[in-house]
């Protein structure tokens, strides 16, 4: 059995007049993440991860924010990619493992409906989906609810 393991990270500021979506699930929120796609930090960062355990360009190359077919992109057409490159390369998604890092909005009440939406794109068993949610103690640009990011972590397993 051959296992591979990607880490990916992804930070966006918040404005006003965006929506805020987290996993391709709308937040109820004043302020959302500015971006040339729908700066969705959490499918960024699982996206990267997938693609970076596979040793392969990160999403900013694949998806640049300089074309215009990338402006506004549902960030769930991303994952969809890395999933299937994943699955192009002979490998299975065991976990993926996340964190949100957010001042506010607060997304306990979330994060059940996140992970079901991380799961159907990706086509794996929710129970393979961990996330949290945590604050920034009011450090830093995401302390003071400037901006929101992400980490996650994936393993990749293949039977070759």
């Amino acid at each position: 059995m051959k296992i591979k393991v990607g880490v990916g990270y992804d930070i966006h500021r918040l404005a006003t007049g965006r929506v805020l979506t987290l996993g391709g699930v709308m937040i109820d929120f004043h302020k959302g993440l500015v971006g040339h796609s729908d700066a969705d930090v959490l499918i960024h960062a699982t996206a990267d991860a997938l693609l970076g355990a596979l040793g392969l360009p990160n999403i900013g190359q694949v998806f640049p924010d300089t074309e215009a077919w990338t402006k506004n992109l549902d960030s769930k057409k991303i994952l969809k990619y890395a999933c299937g490159m994943v699955n192009k390369m002979g490998y299975k998604i065991s976990n993926i493992d996340a964190i949100i890092i957010a001042q506010e909005p607060t997304l306990s009440t979330y994060l059940d409906k996140i992970r079901e939406s991380i799961a159907s794109t990706l086509l794996i068993d929710v129970k393979d989906v961990g996330l949290k949610a945590t604050t920034n103690e009011g450090i830093g640009s995401i302390g003071s609810s400037e901006a929101i990011a992400s980490f996650a972590n994936t393993i990749l397993i293949s039977d070759k």
